[in-house]
């Protein structure tokens, strides 16, 4: 009967062992199924970027981004979590071109950036003496320009997982290539901030100045009849 009770024992514990592990390997699964999956190379590991693409279709509504995506596909993602964490930048109107983070189920979005506000210029008063204006120019098809930056050669720029990847070159050091990855911050069409591992950084639209270079205006020569009240 002793026997009996110690195998019986033994078993108990085995099971108990093997739930555990189960569970173990489980909770393991849901917590790496949401991370980038990406590949190593010389030393280093690359994570594949998540985003999805498209364009804001008329089916979009205030909590609800209708995407057609770049692969023809047409989605209907919630955007109630990702307003509620103030990830959704640059709003969205039909036609903008929009980069997107989804859900493991694809139903909802938990990251919006509208990458047709996203570019432009974007300028932030030169430190050194605050009278002139420096930043960059992001343009279409993933090419980035300096502005009033002599050091600094903007080359490349991209979104990738949700951070805005910039591509830069240094006059100044021996022209080695530099990508440096910003947290997205605000985004609307005249404002922009940005965060690195050194600090916060905010960008407006320059101001344009009006020409009137090329109007034709003739003034009338004043006479003692302008003043008669």
């Amino acid at each position: 009967m002793k026997r009996f009770t110690v195998t019986m024992l033994s078993m108990a514990l085995l099971l108990m062992a093997g739930a555990c592990s189960e569970k173990k390997k489980s909770a393991e699964a849901e917590t790496t199924q949401d991370e980038p999956v990406g590949w190593e190379e010389a030393g280093q590991y690359f994570y594949r970027d998540s985003t999805i693409y498209g364009i804001c279709a008329d089916g979009s509504s205030m909590n609800t981004l209708q995407l057609i995506t770049d692969m023809g596909d047409t989605l209907l993602l919630g955007l109630v979590h990702a307003r509620e964490a103030n990830r959704v930048f640059g709003g969205y109107q039909v036609g903008d071109r929009m980069a997107v983070l989804v859900n493991k189920d694809t139903t909802a979005a938990t990251m919006v950036v509208n990458q047709t506000c996203l570019l432009g210029e974007w300028v932030t008063p030169n430190p050194i003496d605050g009278s002139s204006e420096m930043g960059f120019f992001i343009k279409d098809g993933g090419v980035a320009e300096s502005i009033n930056q002599s050091t600094i050669v903007y080359q490349s720029w991209r979104l990738n997982n949700g951070l805005l990847e910039i591509v830069s070159t240094r006059d100044d050091g021996g022209n080695l290539e530099e990508t440096i990855d910003y947290q997205l911050l605000f985004l609307t069409s005249d404002s922009l901030a940005i965060k690195d591992s050194e600090g916060t950084y905010e960008y407006s639209r320059p101001v344009q100045e009006e020409d009137y270079s090329d109007l034709d205006i003739t003034l009338d020569e004043g006479s003692t009849d302008d003043f008669i009240m």
